[in-house]
């Protein structure tokens, strides 16, 4: 809830600006761009007003990454994940996968893995053909591997950006608005698995307030309760709501009660949501 009302699924959104980490995850998860080209030295949260944005993609800006930085200059190449991904035959998978790979393909930015970022640039194009969107980012896969070779981060963070504003915009004509809106969820699972994990490494009550985020954990809940019923029954869907309700009632409460074991509930259960759209299944 915002101001005593009902967040809406569609359409703008807006956040408080008491919510840094909630604008950093719906940024992973592809609601708002946001861009500073000299990053605070310390987290700051009033420094963040409050800012009508849109659904768009799925960017995971240097600059917020640089602010989580001084927490604690996390190790990014220890939150790769190893291995190729397979193409499900669920649609819903699918979508859900394409969000969490584009999040992936930042962490791979973040950690400076060329090799790595290529190969996630593939897997971009071959799961958007999966749903029919190839032709929005072919030219993105290219440049993907262009500028990975050629170690441009800021343009390749750019390019992965850009892939997600194409395929979602793509799918929106299509009218898969529902299958949008997973690709906004896949990547929010796995920012959020990436993030708890390198807040509860590093645990410090600055980054606890950064879990802070019950907007936009009943933002998903009520995309999720739009949808029709036929996507709703899906088994990851229903996983995924159920996650949801069970670390809404954490991330409700400020840093002072956000305690290492509760972030890392909110770690466990995304990793293993994250499992299951990767491999399908039980996540082996």
């Amino acid at each position: 809830m915002l101001h005593g009302k009902a967040l809406p699924c569609e359409g703008n959104f807006q956040f408080p600006a008491k919510g840094f980490f909630t604008v950093l995850l719906a940024l992973l998860a592809g609601l708002a761009p946001l861009r500073a080209d000299n990053p605070p030295k310390k987290i700051a949260l009033s420094d963040f007003p409050a800012a009508a944005v849109q659904e768009v993609v799925v960017p995971v800006p240097s600059e917020i990454f640089a602010v989580l930085d001084k927490l604690g200059n996390p190790n990014w190449k220890t939150e790769l994940r190893e291995g190729k991904v397979r193409t499900p035959e669920d649609r819903v998978r699918t979508a859900l996968l394409l969000g969490n790979v584009i999040a992936e393909g930042f962490v791979a930015v973040e950690a400076e893995d060329a090799e790595r970022v290529k190969e996630l640039g593939r897997q971009v194009l071959t799961l958007a053909e999966a749903i029919n969107v190839r032709k929005s980012v072919i030219a993105r896969s290219k440049s993907i591997t262009d500028k990975a070779e050629q170690r441009d981060w800021r343009g390749v963070r750019a390019e992965f950006d850009g892939a997600l504003q194409d395929v979602r915009g793509a799918m929106d004509e299509l009218n898969d608005h529902d299958l949008s809106q997973l690709v906004s969820l896949g990547g929010w699972l796995r920012g959020t698995e990436v993030l708890t994990d390198i807040v509860g490494k590093g645990f410090s009550k600055d980054g606890a307030e950064l879990l802070h985020q019950p907007e936009l954990v009943d933002y998903f809940d009520r995309c999720i309760g739009s949808m029709p019923s036929r996507l709703r029954r899906n088994p990851l869907v229903t996983e995924i709501r159920d996650l949801l309700r069970k670390i809404g009632p954490i991330v409700s409460d400020s840093g002072d009660h956000i305690t290492p074991d509760k972030i890392a509930t909110i770690h466990e259960l995304t990793k293993a949501v994250d499992r299951r759209i990767v491999s399908g299944g039980d996540g082996t």
